[in-house]
């Protein structure tokens, strides 16, 4: 009781706190050193429970260890965090003896999960106006995404500009980033991709440095979309590594304004998930939760972003009102023997352009809008290529071996099909029966080898395909091979045709006779 006192009487005293430190120093030691009577029979009676640094105390009349004295912790739950799935755990070998024909199988995986989306045809607008916010504060240094988060998502906005002009050709795109508290503009919204790519590939000899500013960031967005057409979308893409926001008042003002604007927000997080983003882009796609994402590797990054080159389902009442847009579709001059003159867009000497089909003021490039009347000018393949975003391809499904016997090679490219030979037997195929300590996914990735036959069909034309021909079709012609060479409508019709044309030839010639 003396020690427990000289423990417990002067921590309520401030101004000894020397004196405190010294009495608790000491009295541990006395504490370790001594050890009573009571203590080791009070261990004696419950030393069947350990701790966590002894681990399981022995039983003294069996000498087995035991946690938790009566086994209670058998079946105890796995943390989520126990729980790991090895890949190489599910690989299986072929009849060879080698792992060729399971590394196929899981590629062809994962084209087909990248492939399998939703394919309902919905009102969108093909006329985007996107501003792309990239992070170029300080907490893009860290190195947690190869080689750099800096690096990394200078490589994937390359790729995303690129392959935002090939979905959305009648599009506009601008670029700012963030850094220093402030906003910084890096390119103009505009519809010319190397000008953008251009000043991308300038930031590579930069390094992230400051706080990031989402207001400040914001705000120019608000003012490069403030012009933007009411039959186009506007949209803001957020690139965020940071884990906090340097902004000069109320955000909550901004996105109040974002959604009187009509300014959707989406955004992809390197890090945690953070509140005000979360709110940021609900509040501003109607309610929507499915417009913030936080990514998990390089990969699923890549993915997040590349996602957001769809566009938008129109969501107000607003937006799908229908009304006519007026555009222009310039031919190309080339001005070979001519003088050189300037462009009304750069107000740069060049030979060649585009004339305006109202004004005739020459463009360097299409799609742009007329510096002089406003017009729109673009190309009719651009207006071809965006129709696929409201007519979307259908899902090729898979075929099972039982009707795979009806092609030997793909229809489009040709490439044989693995032989009837190799489907495997009835007997094989297991039942799926759940199992511990992995068996179940192994069981799973058996049964999808063994009802793998490489072949897709359409179930339109129903043609078979390969793989590649699937990721082809569904993401660069966005047409299916066999329905464009499906011909047995046209032959009919020409058929009728032919027949109806011999009629009248007869009678006309009857009522000559």
């Amino acid at each position: 009781m003396s020690r427990i006192r000289s423990l417990v009487r002067p921590r309520g005293i401030n101004r000894h706190s020397d004196t405190v430190h010294h009495i608790m120093s000491s009295s541990d030691e006395d504490y370790v050193a001594d050890d009573s009577d009571d203590d080791r029979n009070a261990q004696t009676a419950t030393g069947t429970h350990g701790t966590r640094s002894t681990g399981p105390v022995r039983d003294a009349t069996n000498g087995r260890g035991v946690r938790g004295g009566d086994g209670k912790e058998k079946g105890k739950k796995q943390a989520a965090w126990e729980k790991i799935n090895r890949s190489w755990d599910i690989v299986i070998e072929g009849a060879d003896g080698s792992i060729n024909s399971a590394v196929d199988g899981l590629i062809r995986q994962n084209k087909r999960k990248r492939l399998l989306r939703d394919t309902t045809p919905l009102q969108r607008g093909i006329i985007r106006h996107l501003i792309l916010i990239i992070d170029l504060s300080f907490a893009m240094v860290e190195k947690d995404l190869r080689p750099t988060r800096y690096i990394l998502t200078l490589r994937t906005a390359t790729e995303f500009v690129t392959e935002y002009f090939e979905q959305n050709p009648i599009s506009q795109l601008g670029i700012i980033g963030m850094r220093d508290g402030i906003a910084i503009r890096i390119s103009d919204i505009s519809g010319n991709p190397t000008e953008h790519i251009e000043r991308l590939r300038a930031l590579g000899d930069q390094q992230g440095q400051g706080n990031p500013s989402l207001q400040n960031a914001l705000e120019m967005s608000r003012a490069a979309l403030f012009h933007a057409p009411s039959h186009g979308t506007r949209e803001v893409l957020i690139i965020y590594g940071a884990l906090l926001s340097s902004d000069p008042g109320d955000i909550h003002d901004t996105i109040e304004s974002l959604i009187t604007d009509r300014i959707r927000v989406s955004i992809v997080g390197l890090a945690a998930q953070v509140a005000i983003c979360a709110e940021l882009c609900e509040k501003t796609n109607a309610g929507d939760k499915n417009n913030y994402h936080v990514a998990l590797d390089e990969e699923h990054f890549k993915a997040l972003v590349m996602a957001t080159t769809t566009p938008p389902v129109t969501q107000t009442k607003q937006q799908s009102q229908s009304s006519l847009l007026q555009m222009g579709f310039p031919s190309r001059t080339l001005g070979v023997g001519k003088t050189m003159s300037f462009c009304a867009c750069h107000s740069k000497l060049s030979r060649g352009g585009y004339l305006c089909s109202r004004c005739d003021s020459k463009v360097c490039s299409l799609p742009a809008e007329c510096p002089a009347c406003g017009l729109t000018l673009i190309l009719s393949t651009h207006l071809a290529r965006s129709y696929h975003h409201l007519f979307p391809l259908k899902n090729w499904v898979e075929v099972p071996w039982s009707a795979a016997s009806v092609s030997k090679e793909c229809y489009s490219c040709l490439a044989p099909f693995p032989p009837m030979s190799s489907a495997p037997s009835q007997s094989s195929n297991k039942a799926k029966t759940s199992r511990e300590n992995g068996e179940k996914d192994k069981l799973d990735s058996e049964n999808i080898a063994a009802n793998d036959s490489e072949r897709y069909a359409c179930e339109v034309c129903n043609n078979h395909f390969c793989i590649d021909c699937d990721v082809f079709a569904h993401t660069i012609s966005h047409n299916c091979p066999g329905c464009q060479s499906d011909t047995r409508g046209l032959i009919e019709n020409d058929s009728v045709d032919r027949n109806r044309g011999h009629g009248t030839i007869v009678a006309d010639v009857e009522m000559a006779g």
